[in-house]
């Protein structure tokens, strides 16, 4: 008699029937591993979100969570057409800078997170700040906030196609309209690359 034959044939009680067989567990556990628990947080590097906390400790969680916000928008434009210039980091600091509470430490170390997670801001991490900025930010406050990302645009004396793009989607995700940003852009309109 087999193993599988004796299970079958094995009597089972009126508590074992809503159990399942122990070759079905077996397989089940083979497709779907549950995880191991994870061992002790990596020392890796933390997240422009996790540097935000920590230098502006002080300041209250909506606070931070528009400042993550922006600062976010800033390297998610910055890095829009695939490179971040000299001038646009220095529109960045100086945007940065703005913000009270902040030190020159602070300023330089939120910079270096956000140059590091470039990629990720100019994608996936988009839609959680602009939600965010529509959720705790003002009206004029996320007008504010567009005008400074097309200077940030403008900063190397072209805002190009794929800036133009973001810049445009992140205005109508903020809840401004189209008029809204052909205001903001005539200030740059330039430094428009398709009119170059």
């Amino acid at each position: 008699m087999t193993a599988r034959t004796a299970r079958a044939s094995a009597p089972t009680s009126n508590s074992d029937e809503n159990l399942p067989d122990a070759s079905l567990v077996q397989v089940t556990s083979m497709f779907f591993k549950k995880s191991t628990p994870p061992g002790p947080a990596s020392a890796g590097p933390a997240s422009y979100e996790e540097v935000v906390r920590r230098e502006l400790a002080s300041a209250d969680a909506e606070t931070i969570a528009i400042v993550t916000a922006i600062a976010g928008l800033l390297g998610g434009v910055a890095y829009a057409d695939r490179q971040v210039s000299p001038d646009e980091l220095q529109v960045l600091r100086s945007a940065l800078a703005r913000i009270q509470g902040l030190t020159e430490a602070g300023v330089r170390a939120i910079e270096h997170a956000l140059t590091r997670d470039a990629t990720k801001l100019s994608t996936l991490d988009r839609p959680r700040h602009t939600r965010t900025l529509v959720e705790l930010a003002d009206r004029s406050l996320r007008l504010e906030v567009l005008g400074l990302l097309l200077e940030l645009a403008a900063a190397d004396g072209t805002i190009s196609l794929p800036e133009v793009t973001t810049l445009r989607t992140i205005a109508t995700a903020l809840g401004l309209d189209q008029s809204d940003y052909n205001q903001l852009q005539a200030r740059y309109r330039d430094k428009l690359g398709s009119l170059k």
